[in-house]
């Protein structure tokens, strides 16, 4: 039996939901406590660990820094851009109150996840009370 346009339509809008939701909950899983690394902290850490190397005599000192310079390194490259968190957040609250509607999905869990309230607040997800 053949699909719909409608339930075609209907099928492609519960992946672009889905996708959204899950790229933004994995970001907000994977934040660290503290202040947040960026591409210029890691890069201005980098340099001064690269001028500490020059010149330096004592054999341990420059292994911990070699070290030190390797693990700032991968940071960098793992980091992700300011703009391409914006828009991930901007793409969840986009998809959000659909996908809340049409899983069940409560504030309350929303909030439990971790998903701040200002976000869920711009999604249109209504604040309910905890039972």
């Amino acid at each position: 039996m053949a699909m719909s346009q409608e339930h075609k339509d209907a099928l492609a809008r519960g992946r672009r939901e889905s996708r959204a939701i899950k790229s933004y909950l994995k970001t907000i899983e994977s934040r660290k406590p503290g202040r947040p690394i960026t591409k210029e902290s890691l890069s201005s850490r980098l340099a001064t660990v690269n001028a500490k190397l020059e010149g330096l005599d004592d054999p341990l000192k420059r292994l911990d820094l070699l070290q030190s310079r390797l693990d700032i390194e991968e940071a960098l490259a793992s980091v992700k851009d300011v703009a391409n968190l914006d828009q991930i957040e901007a793409d969840f609250v986009a998809n959000a109150k659909g996908y809340s509607q049409r899983k069940g999905i409560s504030y309350t869990a929303w909030r439990r996840f971790g998903v701040p309230a200002a976000v869920l607040k711009k999604a249109g997800i209504p604040e309910t009370r905890r039972r």
